[in-house]
């Protein structure tokens, strides 16, 4: 059945905003009150907010989305109030991240009070994933509404996630109640996703806008989920170029892949961010990737196949494909987040079919950008030395 779904654009300052744009909000607030499907702005992506406490509303999100149902959902609030009415209480290591982080792209998975969310949003679990998004248009729409806002990246499932409105409706128009347009957002990664295992002890579950040095201002010790300590030891499983290795492990979720439990918080099991050519993740030297990446291009075209390379400002000269499309910059890649998945999306606007992707480092924000490169490829990776 096909929505007609209402859209509203915003003026994302919100001393910029005239009556419309408030009576504009009021609606969306209605809306989700009411049991719809909203998108809106966070500094992150866009997310598909709905109740989180009426379980009909939150399974139209992931009916929209095609979501899997095992996949937990993250819960936005717009204060500290609408926090007590979730959790248990925490502790001192949850405070000083609050304190330090929100509002922010940090979520913070904590014991959840026994109904107080619809068990679609926790997937079974006895925790709830909660974050205190630093978007004025996101926070004044959550207030207004009155209600806890569980909302995933605005999206179809495994599509990149939006970072402007269009984007969300290329994916959901039909789908959905409401688009509120506040602009484009400003990180273009998903929040990091956390979980204090002891006092002083904070293990990432999921990557993002907020790096593990920065959370180390708040808690001294940070931890890697198992998931994720590959990246961080890329350098020890390369092999030479001329007996390069091709990873092409199932696609995580698939029937020989998923695990018994449920994730602990979004993004930890299922291929996401993916763009519908093949693609292929390359690690290596840049004039080893550049050599690979080129043979492969010429191989692909010689088949009648349209082509693409995901790269960077640095590199975009050194390639000629159907689609040669930057993401950011080397030197700079708090950009190339900003950039990622527009850039992944322009590749289905050209119908590119096959797609090679230079690798980045995963120091600071390159953590959450090649853990998101990698679910994009599939975990279809090439190391290089």
């Amino acid at each position: 059945m096909t929505i007609k779904t209402q859209f509203w654009q915003v003026k994302a300052d919100l001393q910029e905003q005239t009556a419309a744009d408030e009576a504009a909000i009021a609606a969306a607030a209605e809306l989700l009150r009411t049991g719809g499907t909203v998108a809106f702005p966070t500094e992150t992506v866009y997310g598909l907010g709905a109740d989180a406490r009426q379980t009909s509303a939150v399974e139209n999100v992931f009916v929209a989305k095609g979501r899997p149902s095992d996949n937990p959902l993250i819960v936005h609030i717009a204060d500290e109030a609408q926090l007590r009415t979730l959790v248990k209480p925490y502790g001192d290591t949850e405070r000083a991240l609050m304190r330090r982080f929100w509002p922010g792209p940090l979520t913070l998975v904590l014991p959840a009070l026994e109904g107080a969310v619809s068990p679609r949003v926790t997937a079974g679990l006895d925790t709830v994933a909660v974050r205190m998004p630093d978007h004025a248009v996101a926070l004044r729409l959550i207030a207004e509404s009155g209600c806890p806002v569980a909302a995933p990246s605005a999206n179809r499932s495994g599509r990149p996630s939006p970072t402007v409105a269009e984007h969300v409706r290329e994916d959901l128009n039909g789908r959905i109640d409401g688009i509120v347009d506040g602009g484009p957002t400003g990180v273009g990664l998903e929040s990091t996703v956390v979980q204090v295992e002891a006092p002083g002890v904070v293990r990432i579950l999921r990557p993002g806008g907020i790096t593990p040095v920065q959370l180390r201002e708040a808690a001294p010790t940070v931890l890697l989920d198992e998931s994720l300590e590959a990246l961080e030891r890329k350098d020890a499983t390369m092999v030479p170029q001329e007996r390069a290795v091709v990873s092409d492990s199932p696609a995580v979720g698939t029937a020989t892949a998923v695990p018994a439990a449920a994730p602990r918080s979004p993004g930890m099991k299922y291929t996401h961010y993916a763009p519908r050519g093949s693609m292929q993740l390359v690690h290596g030297e840049p004039d080893d990737v550049r050599a690979y990446i080129t043979k492969a291009l010429q191989a692909a075209a010689a088949e009648g196949e349209i082509t693409g390379v995901l790269t960077y400002d640095e590199h975009a000269a050194s390639y000629h494909a159907d689609a040669v499309i930057s993401c950011g910059s080397l030197m700079k890649l708090e950009t190339a987040a900003q950039g990622l998945y527009a850039a992944l999306r322009e590749f289905d606007a050209r119908g590119v079919q096959r797609i090679w992707a230079e690798a980045c480092s995963s120091d600071g924000i390159g953590l959450a950008l090649m853990n998101r490169l990698e679910k994009a490829a599939g975990h279809q990776i090439v190391y290089l030395t």
